[in-house]
């Protein structure tokens, strides 16, 4: 049986293996008559599942050693307001405007410090990205916050700032959600990163934060001691119980990217290269098209989240009505834009691109 194509924004298509495993798991994992769902989250044998995630993580990702990786929850949303806990001191800090995320995550810092835009595309529609050199920067913020992949308008930096270029000190900040684990991260240019897990590395209820060890200790006192992320580092994310379900999926997610090979390159650098053409095949299809058409700008436009539209807006109904049909599912934009939006997470095969692609041609053949 072929299962359908799940083009969800999130939670998101997992690997049909990883879905497999865990199937063959549920009952008893490993021999130890006990489920992942029911163990200790200080017993041997998850300590063992959390241990083995960690370390593919940080082997799959290239993370230095002097970066702390947390298993949190909360997911990103959450994040937006432990960041500022955690690093703002109750300074000023600057952020990057591109899209909802960043609309989202700039409004809830204003809770716990001052709160600056260095830059925005909000006057174009969040269709492009304003150029790093135009950034206005404040000499004294404690950090610069981007989302370098926005799910809803489907906008993506491809190469991360380097704020040192631009003059800055200021650790950059990002959230990096919706494409965690679709290429490489240069993490020269990081100070902390986060990442909900539920688009490309597993269930809801996982929140993994990437950040660097000097940026550990300097909390609020308003922050709760479970989001303090010197506490969860010390306590090595078991400092309340973590998702534990959640991080185990996410173990076999991380083994089975490490597993992946494409033109003779493996791991990461197989996604990307996997990902790539699956966003090109899809934006081929939208660009020579009489009936669809994609706003954002070439040079940032987003390989995991592609949003489109339909020029004859009354025939929404029918296309996603017909992609149902042909067990091509989520297809809605969401509804703050309208429209259709593909999500083509790590998940999603190259076969399923060309359905869609396949389909909307068919659809626009008939609907000429």
């Amino acid at each position: 049986m072929i299962r359908p194509f799940n083009f969800s924004a999130g939670p998101a298509r997992l690997p049909e293996e990883v879905l497999r495993q865990a199937a063959a798991d549920m009952l008893d994992w490993n021999g130890s008559g006990m489920s992942v769902m029911e163990m200790s989250h200080r017993g041997k044998e998850f300590i063992s599942i959390y241990e083995n995630a960690q370390s593919d993580f940080r082997e799959l990702m290239s993370i230095p050693e002097d970066f702390k990786i947390l298993f949190m929850q909360g997911g990103g949303l959450a994040e937006n307001a432990i960041v500022p806990l955690n690093l703002s001191a109750g300074g000023s800090v600057d952020f990057v405007v591109t899209g909802s995320w960043s609309e989202k995550s700039h409004q809830e810092a204003r809770r716990y410090c001052d709160v600056r835009i260095a830059a925005s595309s909000r006057g174009g529609g969040f269709t492009s990205l304003p150029e790093p050199t135009s950034w206005e920067i404040g000499s004294d913020t404690r950090y610069v916050h981007v989302c370098t992949n926005e799910t809803i308008h489907g906008v993506e930096f491809h190469q991360l700032p380097d704020l040192k270029a631009l003059g800055s000190k200021a650790p950059l900040v990002i959230d990096f959600s919706s494409h965690v684990a679709s290429r490489p991260v240069d993490w020269s240019k990081v100070g902390l990163a986060f990442a909900g897990a539920q688009k490309n590395l597993g269930p809801a209820g996982l929140t993994l934060v990437v950040v660097r060890e000097e940026l550990l200790g300097h909390a609020l006192p308003a922050c709760p001691s479970a989001f303090d992320y010197q506490i969860v580092a010390d306590h090595h994310s078991m400092y309340n119980t973590p998702p534990t379900y959640a991080i185990y999926i996410a173990g076999l997610v991380f083994k089975w990217l490490k597993a992946q090979t494409e033109d003779q390159t493996t791991g990461i650098a197989a996604m990307e290269k996997r990902n790539v053409k699956k966003a090109q095949l899809l934006y081929d299809a939208i660009d020579n098209s009489q009936l669809y058409r994609n706003g954002v700008d070439r040079n940032c436009r987003s390989r995991m989240n592609v949003p489109f539209q339909l020029l004859d807006e009354s025939r929404n109904d029918a296309f996603l009505a017909g992609a149902k049909v042909r067990s091509l599912l989520q297809l809605k934009g969401h509804k703050s834009v309208g429209g259709m939006r593909a999500s083509i997470y790590n998940a999603m095969p190259v076969a399923g691109v060309q359905a869609l692609v396949d389909y909307m041609r068919e659809f626009e053949k008939e609907n000429a």
